[in-house]
């Protein structure tokens, strides 16, 4: 996207609108249940529970349209860790399964081996991190996925419905800084992106352009109550 496309995006809907379409779940705190893919998984309490914006990933990825195959992976919020699941299934060669959360980290180390197994062939790495802080110095990736706590507004002052929901431009600013800074992402590599009008749409991609990051829409979900969902593919050309 050029600055006239970037300019194009829409702005956020109306605060009273987003704040009434992102109200959290009363049941964060409590044990869960999830079923996609005929794959059952508990849910600990604390742990984000996958929404249909989250499957937007797991089904592209399932369908090699996000290809992983041979690839450094990394799942950024890896949460329940679906994704990863479905990345050391496709043939991913390592997966890099990454969240803040220690209880998130630990459900998609469980899920993982549990549904994949030692004979997947895909290294398997959790890890507990602050977006890419932890990962070690040299590290290069090939496909990265995030489906960030975009909201622009707040919904909650759980801290834990914040992480999940709204920590808004802080977190997407800080994503693409430290994987430009940090060169993190290997020559040919993409970013899969997810993020809609009800974040600072224009702001986040801006952002991602200055970074050095040159973003598509790949796929863009209207929802028929105001929200228009997009799911960016951000290439950086100048890694090296």
């Amino acid at each position: 996207m050029d600055p006239s496309q970037i300019a194009q995006l829409p702005p956020p809907l109306p605060p009273e609108q987003i704040i009434g379409l992102n109200q959290p779940r009363a049941d964060l705190h409590t044990l869960r249940g999830y079923t996609w893919n005929g794959w059952e998984f508990e849910v600990p309490p604390g742990v984000f529970l996958p929404g249909a914006t989250s499957r937007m990933i797991h089904q592209r990825i399932l369908d090699d349209d996000i290809d992983v195959r041979g690839r450094v992976y990394a799942a950024m919020g890896a949460g329940l860790g679906v994704e990863a699941v479905v990345a050391g299934l496709r043939g991913a060669e390592r997966v890099l399964a990454v969240d803040v959360h220690p209880a998130s980290v630990a459900a998609a180390e469980h899920n993982y081996h549990r549904l994949v197994g030692p004979g997947g062939g895909s290294e398997f790495v959790p890890l507990v991190s602050d977006l890419f802080a932890g990962l070690p110095e040299g590290t290069r990736l090939d496909t990265v996925t995030f489906n960030p706590p975009a909201v622009s507004r707040p919904v909650s002052d759980d801290p834990d419905i914040v992480r999940n929901v709204c920590a808004g431009r802080p977190v997407t600013d800080a994503f693409f800084t430290q994987l430009a800074e940090r060169d993190l992402l290997a020559p040919g590599g993409e970013v899969y992106f997810i993020a809609s009008n009800t974040a600072d749409l224009r702001q986040i991609i801006g952002h991602a352009a200055d970074r050095g990051f040159t973003a598509h829409v790949h796929h863009l979900h209207d929802w028929d109550d105001g929200v228009l969902t997009y799911l960016f593919r951000l290439t950086r050309e100048t890694s090296q």
